[in-house]
């Protein structure tokens, strides 16, 4: 029997402490790109296809929570401990915009239209900032009871977005033309992760040893999955016949997304490096 080749990752060095988080962007005409949190304080811009280090976004003055590219890729946003999400030009790693937080912000998202900037954290209420009037108030989203924000994600062609809190269970759905929750979407513990799909067909959540896929649309549960150990993060390959999840064992695994059987496993590799695995390679 031929012996299998091993799947060798591509890491890329440069981080001094825990990465937390991981975003690619769209592929645009210049190739696709990968950007990374990390609790040293130094968001960092790579090319998405080598992993090659482009540039550092330096500035703040704490822990990066999260970092997003939008669509074409001209800009990053980042959500840190220093209680400030900044926006940068990706091309030249300046400093764009500083938005000021009363709290550590957790979590932030570009509009699909790029016009918007989305945040959220400790401070227990949603922003929403227009990019082209840098300086005004943010529109604030609030509801009952307050909970600190873990994710927050847009839907519905900019109206409609989701969040999730450390607090308590649930997903809410939110109108941003009337800045209200209109429903939930009901978990049993806290909701760690909180994803729409690219084809924007399916919500995937994380939340306790589960994994849900939600309709995107009419938002009725549509799979849900008990995982081996606690899941942290949950995403849905583009094609939708795998997703992927990972906790705090530092495994990747693979997973079957009509039947839920586990189907392959990866090193900490999307925790901790960038892999290029048949298991990985999904997020390119």
């Amino acid at each position: 029997m031929e012996k299998r080749k091993a799947q060798v990752p591509l890491v890329c060095h440069g981080h001094s402490r825990p990465i937390v988080d991981l975003s690619y962007s769209p592929i645009t005409p210049d190739g696709f790109f990968l950007v990374s949190a990390s609790k040293d304080g130094k968001p960092m811009l790579r090319n998405g296809e080598t992993g090659d280090w482009i540039g550092t976004f330096d500035g703040h003055k704490g822990a990066v929570w999260a970092a997003c590219l939008d669509t074409p890729a001209m800009r990053c946003a980042t959500a840190s401990a220093d209680f400030s999400a900044r926006v940068w030009d990706a091309l030249t790693g300046d400093e764009l915009y500083s938005f000021e937080h009363k709290h550590i912000v957790r979590t932030c998202a570009f509009s699909e239209s790029t016009t918007h900037l989305l945040t959220g954290g400790a401070e227990k209420v949603l922003r929403i900032f227009d990019l082209a009037r840098p300086d005004a108030p943010p529109t604030l989203l609030e509801s009952k009871p307050e909970t600190p924000i873990r994710a927050a994600v847009w839907h519905h062609s900019d109206q409609t977005i989701l969040s999730s809190s450390n607090d308590i269970g649930g997903v809410r759905v939110w109108d941003v033309r009337t800045k209200s929750v209109v429903r939930t979407l009901d978990t049993k513990s806290s909701c760690t992760s909180v994803e729409v799909s690219r084809d924007g067909r399916y919500i995937t959540t994380a939340d306790g040893n589960t994994v849900k896929f939600w309709d995107a649309n009419h938002f009725g549960l549509v799979k849900s999955y008990s995982m081996p150990r606690p899941v942290e993060s949950a995403s849905l390959f583009p094609s939708r016949g795998k997703f992927i999840a990972g906790g705090d064992d530092m495994w990747v695994r693979l997973f079957d997304f009509d039947t839920g059987d586990e189907i392959g496993t990866c090193f900490a590799c999307i925790l901790v490096n960038i892999c290029r695995c048949s298991i990985c390679s999904n997020n390119i």
